[in-house]
């Protein structure tokens, strides 16, 4: 159940990833800039493609347990 706001989605739109992928790279600049431009891409895909992934999770653990 999600208290206010826009309902969670299980899928990220394009447009939501790119802004995603765009806040963790700037959250993570200090971070990461000893990588190569290209491993930093990876990184950064990699991370939001976890983060998706455990918002699905959760999704299905908090549908289960309202059940």
């Amino acid at each position: 159940m999600n208290k206010g706001g826009k309902p969670l989605r299980k899928d990220l739109t394009p447009k939501q990833r790119r802004e995603i992928k765009a806040k963790m790279a700037e959250a993570l600049k200090e971070n990461i800039k000893g990588l190569s431009t290209d491993f930093q891409k990876i990184l950064v895909d990699d991370l939001v493609t976890a983060f998706q992934n455990r918002i699905n999770v959760l999704m299905r653990v908090q549908a289960k347990s309202s059940s």
